[in-house]
């Protein structure tokens, strides 16, 4: 069994939206980050059901009329994320595919400063190839098609994936689910005890695990990949966090 912390929403930098995701009532609202250049999406940030006018959500960096990745999406206790290019190889590489877990975190305002959290989860129950002209798809009840599946827009590389299952997003901001240390910047982790053990894709340099309990996280890249299968431990600590946000039983959210 694979788990895979991928990380999804806007961050600081431009292409991904130069800002932070909010708190919202208690809980982590990830903000989708613009549609990147050359592929163009028909959802807009307005078009979400957003507790608020993004622009007050997201500082005035984003516009309600500006076209958005909404990826991963969620809907009724289900969830799908697509994934291309280096990223997609990668996960291919490490042989993620149904039965594997990921769990998305981002970058979150916080009590004046910002952090990375655990927002949401995915269980893969199905794994689709897409290719690079895919029909526009709603997939798992969502009123507006996911957008690795508008390929009438533009051409998608010929790795485009497709990952479906059970999932829920809308954590809690509980303390279980920072991964940021209080005393760090954003990508300097806690970690379990049994991360250290297992190791994690991308973050093979000794440096990273330098000190017990944390870890160095990379400034870039997507999705982490971590071997859990031999792990009673990581497997307890995943059943805990997944327990910290259950599916909605009903509804598109964002």
């Amino acid at each position: 069994m694979r788990l895979v912390f991928s990380r999804k929403g806007v961050d600081s930098s431009r292409q991904g939206g130069g800002c932070a995701s909010p708190l919202a009532g208690g809980r982590c609202l990830s903000l989708p980050i613009p549609a990147p250049v050359g592929l163009p999406s028909r959802t807009r940030y307005g078009d979400l059901g957003l507790p608020q006018p993004v622009e007050a959500l997201s500082g005035g960096r984003l516009r309600a009329q500006d076209p958005c990745h909404a990826d991963p999406a969620f809907a009724g206790g289900l969830a799908a994320l697509g994934q291309v290019g280096a990223a997609q190889t990668h996960l291919d590489t490490c042989g993620v595919g149904p039965g594997d877990v990921f769990l998305f975190f981002g970058l979150f305002a916080e009590g004046g400063g910002r952090a990375h959290r655990i927002f949401g989860w995915l269980r893969v129950r199905e794994r689709c190839r897409l290719g690079r002209r895919p029909r526009p798809d709603p997939l798992i009840g969502l009123p507006w098609p996911h957008p690795h599946t508008e390929g009438d827009l533009a051409e998608w590389p010929a790795n485009n994936t497709l990952y479906l299952g059970e999932g829920a997003t809308g954590a809690p901001a509980h303390p279980a689910l920072r991964l940021s240390h209080p005393d760090g910047p954003t990508t300097r982790w806690r970690i379990p005890a049994w991360l250290a053990d297992t190791g994690l894709s991308c973050h093979g340099a000794p440096r990273r695990w330098a000190r017990p309990g944390e870890l160095d996280a990379v400034p870039r890249g997507q999705e982490f990949v971590a071997d859990i299968s031999a792990s009673p431990a990581a497997r307890d600590w995943l059943d805990a966090t997944l327990e910290l946000i259950p599916p909605a039983s009903a509804g598109a959210t964002r």
